[in-house]
């Protein structure tokens, strides 16, 4: 079970954010099919959704904890981390992956010392991030660019790009 801090649970903890998710559950009156709009909401107060967040959700909507952990992490929007300055999404669907996406996400691990289980640099300067898939299998391979999407680019001019980021 995940350990709650008092701040989580309670409005006064004194965290704002906290109070803003709070009065974004009651304007949907604490309706449990608003659960995917409530996590979006706390993912643009808190940047990510940690598990206390979750919890916390969770109780309001009086929804299981399994059914909030499987929504926040089925969608490629949410992250249960939190993310550098500056994030690449390479979107690892069939036609990306065809067209050479596995090297391209290889390529950027390696530059920034990232692995599948460490997305982020030490710094906190830049994320990698695979998704499903983007919805732009004509440009394939894709590649998100802090919310700028790119396609048909190679290894090299992704890494290019990423490497912008930490020097």
């Amino acid at each position: 079970m995940i350990a709650e801090p008092a701040s989580a649970t309670s409005p006064k903890g004194g965290d704002k954010r906290l109070k803003m998710l709070d009065a974004a559950m009651r304007r949907q009156q604490f309706q449990a099919d608003a659960l995917l709009e409530v996590l979006h909401s706390a993912q643009e107060l808190y940047g990510f959704l940690s598990g206390e967040v979750l919890l916390h959700i969770g109780r309001s909507l009086k929804v299981p904890p399994s059914r909030v952990y499987g929504v926040a992490t089925f969608y490629n929007h949410f992250s249960l981390k939190p993310k550098g300055e500056h994030t690449c999404t390479v979107c690892m669907g069939t036609a990306c992956y065809v067209k050479g996406a596995g090297e391209i996400l290889g390529r950027v691990r390696d530059e920034l010392g990232l692995s599948e289980r460490k997305s982020t640099t030490d710094d906190g300067k830049a994320s990698v991030v695979v998704a499903r898939c983007v919805g732009a299998c004509g440009i394939a391979p894709a590649v998100v660019f802090d919310q700028e999407v790119a396609g048909g680019l190679g290894p090299e001019a992704v890494v290019s790009r990423v490497r912008g980021w930490i020097r």
